[in-house]
C-alpha cells in the first residue's frame, strides 16, 4: 500500500511540474507563471519603431526580456531584419506569432517585399507589383497604387503602416 501511494505522490507532482512549464509567460522563458492579456491579434498593430515597451508587453509571451530585445534593435528598417534579431531569442513559430502583433513602417520607394506585404491584403507577389511602380512622387501616389491591390477598409488602414505617417 506504501507503496501505491509513494507512486501517487509523485507522479502528481510530476503532473504538477510540467503543467508549470506550459503555462504561457510574459517573458519569453517557459516556466513563468505571468498570465497573458490576450492572443487576439489587435486590429492595429504595433509599430515597432515607435511602440513603448509596456506596449510591446501587452503581446502574449513578450515580458521584461523580450520587450528590451524588441527595443534594442531599433529601429527596424525591415521585417526581416526583426525575423533575424528576434529569431536570436526564440524559435521561428514563436517570431511569426509576435507578427501579428508588431508591423516595421514601410518605405514606399525602399522597404523589401516582405516589409510591404504587411499591409493588410497585400501578398508578396502584389508587394512586387507595387515594387515595380516605384519610385512614387508621393505618399498619396503610393497608396492610389496600392488601392489596386486591397479593399477600401484595407487602404483606410494602410496608411498607419507607411513610415512618417
Amino acid at each position: 500500500m506504501r507503496i501505491i501511494l509513494l507512486c501517487f505522490v509523485i507522479s502528481v507532482s510530476a503532473c504538477t511540474s510540467r503543467t508549470d512549464e506550459a503555462e504561457p509567460s510574459t517573458n519569453g522563458t517557459p516556466g513563468s507563471s505571468a498570465t497573458v492579456t490576450s492572443t487576439t491579434p489587435p486590429e492595429t498593430p504595433l509599430n515597432l519603431n515607435t511602440a513603448a515597451l509596456e506596449e510591446f508587453m501587452t503581446i502574449p509571451d513578450v515580458g521584461d526580456r523580450m520587450s528590451h530585445e524588441f527595443d534594442e534593435y531599433r529601429p527596424y528598417v525591415s521585417i526581416q531584419q526583426f525575423r533575424q534579431e528576434i529569431g536570436k531569442y526564440v524559435d521561428a513559430n514563436q517570431v511569426a506569432a509576435y507578427e501579428a502583433y508588431v508591423f516595421v513602417p514601410i518605405d514606399a520607394n525602399a522597404s523589401d517585399l516582405p516589409t510591404l506585404a504587411q499591409v493588410p491584403g497585400l501578398d508578396e507577389s502584389e508587394a512586387e507589383t507595387l515594387a515595380a511602380g516605384r519610385p512614387f512622387a508621393s505618399r498619396d501616389a503610393f497608396l492610389e497604387a496600392l488601392a489596386q491591390h486591397v479593399s477600401p477598409d484595407e487602404l483606410a488602414s494602410a496608411g498607419r503602416y507607411i513610415a512618417g505617417s
